[in-house]
């Protein structure tokens, strides 16, 4: 560990930065001390629910970027300021976890790519799917061999009702209405990274990807991207889809977004299914494997959303301390949003579209 706490700089203090700054506050080998927003008084109000009397607050982004004290930048922005803000802190020397999607189309993920490999400290796209306990347990399980090969996986994405789900302003969903800012729908490009990160996780690359999304109203006259089904075509004769459904009725059990995920992975001697994401429907065990005949359930395993967010960022920095590789890397997310570009692109064709695969070596 450093001789001193890593200084955090967390630029756009929406309502994700709660979740992004659990373990900034709770690590010894980290300090939050400046905040960027085009709202100050936004920034400081997390800052007062933080805890935090003696953080800096900053409008600029160049202005936080400028403080010394600031090693490691999280970039919190809707995706169409991603390239800008990533660069500008690549430029700057600092340490960056940039949110996801790290961009909106390839030729700036390809410059991102460029810019974060040729840097000399640490890049990542931040994705916390990939670090939630069941799905850990589930990997472990799989590299276990407790079902053989995995052969496919199903991935369901349902958002429905809860009066339990946290209040999100109405600026956070308003422009991820617009698709020149957001990129593409909430549902199968906003939140679908996190399920195209979970294919990739446990599959590995695409090669072929065939997409129906669709479009129906939501409430207030927005819209949503459901229902929409993306299938893959995985090398070795192995499959996979993404299911996306809106249920307006469905009360979900959550503390953060009202929507359910689940995940199937089927493979040559058995079955896992993980149970739970940003929320619950019930109370199904967060982890069941079937192998030989037998069901074996997991429930001492933690289910909240936020744990996903803990270990991304424990992870991180783990890696700004002492080395190693980050998830995601640029690299990584390029291959992740190159799911998602696909299945827009085969939607508006209707064909499907192969994907360029690319070697990259495995997650540690």
């Amino acid at each position: 560990m450093s001789a001193r706490p890593l200084g955090v700089g967390i630029v756009g203090t929406g309502r994700i930065s709660d979740l992004h700054a659990i373990e900034y506050l709770a690590h010894p080998g980290a300090r939050i001390v400046a905040l960027c927003d085009r709202d100050p008084a936004l920034a400081a109000g997390r800052a007062a629910a933080w805890g935090l009397d003696d953080v800096a607050i900053e409008e600029d982004i160049d202005a936080l970027l400028a403080r010394h004290e600031v090693d490691l930048v999280e970039i919190l922005l809707p995706h169409h300021l991603h390239l800008d803000a990533a660069l500008a802190a690549i430029a700057s020397g600092k340490i960056v976890s940039l949110q996801k999607p790290m961009a909106i189309s390839l030729e700036q993920a390809d410059r991102l790519v460029d810019a974060a490999e040729a840097g000399e400290r640490p890049f990542k796209v931040f994705e916390n799917f990939v670090f939630h306990p069941p799905v850990i347990r589930a990997r472990e399980l799989i590299a276990e061999g407790a079902i053989g090969s995995p052969l496919s996986i199903r991935i369901k994405s349902n958002p429905g009702r809860s009066d339990t789900a946290w209040e999100v302003p109405e600026s956070a969903t308003a422009w991820r209405q617009r698709t020149e800012q957001s990129g593409g729908g909430p549902l199968v490009f906003d939140d679908g990274h996190h399920k195209f990160a979970l294919a990739w996780h446990f599959m590995g690359e695409a090669q072929e990807v065939h997409a129906f999304i669709g479009h129906s109203e939501w409430e207030d006259g927005y819209w949503l991207d459901a229902p929409s089904l993306v299938s893959f075509r995985f090398p070795g004769n192995r499959i996979g889809n993404i299911e996306v459904v809106h249920s307006p009725e469905l009360e979900i059990d959550t503390r953060h977004y009202a929507q359910d995920d689940r995940v199937e992975i089927t493979g040559t001697r058995g079955v896992i299914w993980i149970n739970c994401g940003h929320g619950r429907l019930g109370d199904p065990p967060p982890l069941a494997l079937y192998r030989d005949g037998a069901l074996t359930e997991y429930r001492d395993l933690e289910t909240g959303w936020e744990q996903s967010f803990v270990l991304s960022t424990r992870h991180f920095i783990d890696v700004a301390a002492r080395g190693g590789r980050p998830v995601l890397t640029a690299r990584e997310a390029r291959q992740v949003l190159r799911f998602a570009l696909g299945a827009q692109e085969s939607a508006r064709a209707g064909r499907p579209v192969r994907i360029e695969v690319e070697t990259i070596p495995e997650m540690p």
